[in-house]
């Protein structure tokens, strides 16, 4: 099994849409990852719409728009970053989104033949009200094959990609354990953006359930006191010791 980091563009937004009281500006890479295993292709997260190029009020809404600058070439869009690696966006099988907010799933409708694994509570959720105004994550939903997870689901049934629910940021996030050859990895998308909130639990000042994230945070720490590597959701410091597609990240 091989998986490759790629790399979907960055935000950036004031510090503290990312962590409650923090100050000035702050950029966050937006990553997606590609899992290369003997069974199947898989990503985790899709990145961001490329409507955002050119109308971000339309592509996610006046509020998030007048908080969020997008830095999003052509080539960040996931079918281009798999296609840098050799990979058709047409042969994946499966899309896992950490969550349905629009830096996670809006590459979805560019890998049209992959399944769409997503927690029952996360979909619920969306479809209850929109992550954001002007934003309805189920456009990247309907017409799929779409699979509702209920908790922890070994994907290939060798433990070797693992879907571990890690609510609280959202209803129904979670993140992705993967076994290889030297360990277990776990990309925990937003569950943590950054790596040192494993130890400080500082979180943005919004979120379904605070508290949840942080239980699924402590979760987190624990694998890692294990012996687990936890890779965050959107660390810029963490992301630049990490190497990038075409290069595998882990075999």
């Amino acid at each position: 099994m091989k998986v490759y980091a790629l790399e979907c563009g960055w935000l950036s937004a004031p510090a503290i849409a990312f962590i409650d009281g923090a100050e000035g500006m702050m950029k966050v890479p937006v990553p997606a990852y590609f899992i290369d295993h003997p069974k199947g292709r898989v990503v985790f997260d899709t990145g961001m719409p490329g409507l955002l190029r050119t109308d971000p009020r339309a592509a996610i809404g006046d509020v998030l728009a007048g908080v969020f600058t997008p830095d999003l070439p052509a080539e960040a869009d996931i079918d281009k970053q798999l296609a840098a690696i050799g990979v058709e966006a047409a042969s994946i099988d499966y899309v896992v989104n950490s969550h349905l907010h629009f830096d996670h799933c809006a590459g979805n409708a560019l890998l049209p033949n992959a399944q769409i694994v997503v927690q029952r509570p996360e979909v619920e959720a969306a479809r209850a009200a929109p992550v954001a105004e002007g934003f309805d994550p189920n456009t990247m939903l309907d017409g799929r094959d779409l699979r509702l997870v209920d908790g922890e689901l070994d994907l290939f049934g060798d433990g070797r990609v693992v879907l571990l629910p890690t609510y609280g940021h959202t209803a129904g996030h979670q993140s992705l354990k993967l076994a290889c050859d030297g360990g277990d990895t776990v990309l925990a998308g937003d569950c943590c953006y950054f790596h040192k909130t494993l130890t400080d639990l500082k979180l943005p000042g919004f979120g379904h359930d605070p508290e949840e994230q942080r239980r699924s945070i402590r979760r987190l720490k624990a694998m890692e006191d294990s012996g687990a590597r936890i890779i965050a959701g959107h660390d810029p410091e963490q992301w630049a010791t990490l190497p990038k597609a075409p290069v595998p990240m882990l075999t």
